[in-house]
Parts: structure tokens; sequence; C-alpha cells
């Protein structure tokens, strides 16, 4: 339809179905972010320490927008590698060990 049809018709550009409540900032609370909200995911104990702590770490996230996530992904996922590469480390002898 051209705009002196639509004109004529009297249908005005931008008309069409849409809410009744068309004023302005209308949109502006649908479009409106809700805020962080927390998952609730339950995290069971590992029984390492280290490890629990980290995943307790975790929980940091849940008030957090997703942009600070990262940071605390990150280090999280630090100090869990730290708690693996410990595992594989050679056991420290203790003072009498070494005896010949």
């Amino acid at each position: 339809m051209t705009d002196e049809a639509a004109e004529a018709d009297g249908v005005a550009e931008g008309d069409g179905v849409a809410g009744a409540d068309d004023g302005p900032g209308a949109g502006d609370r649908a479009a409106a972010p809700a805020g962080p909200v927390a998952l609730g995911v339950v995290r069971t104990p590992t029984g390492h320490a280290g490890v629990d702590a980290e995943l307790a770490r975790l929980a940091d996230a849940d008030g957090l927008t997703a942009d600070g996530h990262v940071a605390v992904y990150e280090d999280v996922h630090r100090g869990l590698r730290e708690a693996l590469t410990a595992l594989d480390a050679p056991p420290v002898p203790g003072p009498y060990e070494n005896r010949s």
C-alpha cells in the first residue's frame, strides 16, 4: 500500500497490531532486563577440602550479572587446576625419610 492509499484509508504509518497502551515508554517496561537470579544448583561435597572450597566459590557468581561470571569462573578454574596439579606432584619426603 502506498502512503497516499494508507492516508485515504485512515491508516497512519506505524499503526497495526499493537497494544492499547502505546504511549511513550510503553516498550521500555517489557524490555527492562531482570536482575540476576540464583539458579539454585545443589553442590555435593567431594570430600576434598580444596575442591569443595572452589566449588563453594561458584555461589559468588549468583549475585553477579553475566559479565561478572567470567572472573569467578576463571578463578575457580585456576583453583581446580592447581588442586589437580597438586595430586600429580611427587610426595615430599619427611626429614627422616632420606636416611641411608
